[in-house]
């Protein structure tokens, strides 16, 4: 990609006013029409949302942004349909003992709703908040509970099963962090004690290491900063076998939806450790060790996404994908959501474009400013690619956001409009929600609000 060294988050401004007007738009719209009795919205189809079961990752995702515009907004219809929602719907999500997704369905709402009280947002209220923190504080129990030893430490296993380490839950394993916060504990056989904190940095430490790749030849496509959507283990001695994948094109290419997790995840956990004392970072081998690697990692993942991405920071679908070789030098053009081979996926830019602003910070606060110019005008110019005509759906009649987004193109799961080969047009929920994500942090930096993170609502 070219980055934008020009941009300000100022030139933004207009860009996202017409952003939330839009947002809320689609999320009343959605509240109206759509049959909660089929599940979770998962993505659009001829521009409306339609259900996909599988884990229901998606629907902290719904409440979500309308917490999240409620944020921007403050209209108390968002306000009552996120809460409402997370009231009525999400309580199955704070016990699923089956996903992974715990991060995704319960910080979206729990943990927005949490924030916004402590930040004054919502009226304050004991009973409330106590229940807020309650979901938190269980789920990241039994999230963290799905743990798989391996001969050097472990992680936080998929819906897969023992043997899968997904690059996704470097997102999810963040509320991990929160509970902790919260001082709560995890017991287990025989009422052993785990700490929560040191399991959420031992499964980032796992998934750096073979989820990241760095260019040390592990294999014959090891190029640095590529990521595999699964690593795959052998139980029985805790061994590394392979990477794998769901949902890109094979286990040595990378999926970029799966590269935007990884860059959006380290970021998020680097600005933990930076709120952190020493003395609590101990128990996982202490500051430095834990910001090398996790440093490293957020490098490389960032480097690659800029290296491999398309002029105006939206990537293609996977990296590897067959058809791209069709396009001729498709890194040296804008992306092209109507070509005839393979998919773009903007879902995969909105991620990656707030991990790469995190990223810049961080960077500016070590005083390292030429790396943090880097990350933060790149993170800059992917969401000013997303504003445009081109990504934002600007149809009232559509009820996606973000347009060109894919699910599982693999599993043919997304819609091909008459006439194309490829899917194109739609919207995904997880990509609009990380749309809100980024808008809402660069909106609180030009209201001069507190800074945005994870884990506002308890430091």
């Amino acid at each position: 990609m070219i980055i934008d060294y020009n941009i300000k988050i100022e030139d933004l401004k207009e860009d996202l006013k017409v952003f939330w007007k839009l947002s809320g738009e689609k999320i009343l719209s959605i509240d109206k029409s759509f049959d909660p009795s089929k599940g979770a919205p998962v993505f659009t189809a001829k521009g409306q949302y339609t259900s996909r079961g599988w884990t229901e990752w998606t629907q902290g995702f719904m409440y979500g942004s309308a917490i999240l515009q409620y944020d921007a907004t403050r209209d108390d219809r968002f306000l009552n349909i996120g809460r409402d929602g997370t009231l009525e719907k999400m309580t199955t999500h704070v016990s699923h003992i089956g996903v992974h997704d715990h991060g995704f369905n319960n910080l979206s709402t729990y943990g927005n709703l949490l924030r916004l009280m402590e930040e004054g947002k919502i009226e304050p209220n004991d009973w409330e908040a106590n229940y807020y923190k309650q979901a938190i504080m269980i789920s990241g129990a039994v999230q963290a509970a799905r743990w798989q030893e391996i001969a050097d430490g472990g992680y936080i296993y998929s819906f897969n099963g023992p043997h899968s380490l997904f690059v996704d839950t470097i997102r999810s394993v963040r509320i991990l962090a929160v509970s902790h916060l919260l001082g709560h504990k995890l017991h287990a056989e025989n009422d052993k004690i785990v700490n929560l904190l040191q399991r959420g940095l031992e499964h980032c430490l796992s998934t750096a290491k073979y989820s990241v790749f760095y260019g040390d030849g592990r294999d014959r496509y090891d190029k640095c900063g590529r990521t595999a959507h699964e690593s795959i283990f052998n139980v029985m001695d805790g061994t590394y076998r392979c990477p794998g994948t769901q949902q890109g094109y094979s286990g040595f290419s990378t999926w970029t939806r799966g590269l935007a997790w990884a860059i959006c995840g380290f970021a998020e956990e680097l600005e933990l450790i930076d709120a952190l004392s020493e003395k609590e970072l101990e128990i996982a081998g202490g500051r430095h060790n834990i910001e090398e690697f996790m440093v490293k990692a957020a490098k490389a993942t960032s480097d690659f996404y800029i290296s491999e991405t398309p002029t105006d920071g939206i990537p293609y679908w996977d990296t590897g994908a067959p058809g791209l070789d069709q396009l001729g030098e498709y890194l040296d053009a804008p992306s092209n959501p109507f070509n005839n081979y393979e998919p773009v996926d903007s879902s995969a830019a909105a991620i990656a474009s707030q991990g790469l602003l995190r990223l810049g910070r961080h960077f500016e606060e070590l005083g390292h400013f030429e790396e943090s110019k880097r990350y933060t005008q790149a993170g800059l110019t992917v969401i000013k690619t997303l504003l445009s005509d081109k990504y934002l759906s600007l149809d009232p009649a559509h009820q996606g956001l973000i347009l060109h987004s894919v699910y599982h193109y693999p599993n043919d799961w997304d819609f091909i409009p008459e006439g194309s080969k490829i899917p194109h047009g739609e919207s995904s929920m997880w990509g609009d929600y990380h749309a809100r994500e980024s808008a809402i942090y660069l909106q609180k930096i030009l209201n001069n609000e507190p800074y945005y993170t994870f884990f506002n609502s308890v430091i």
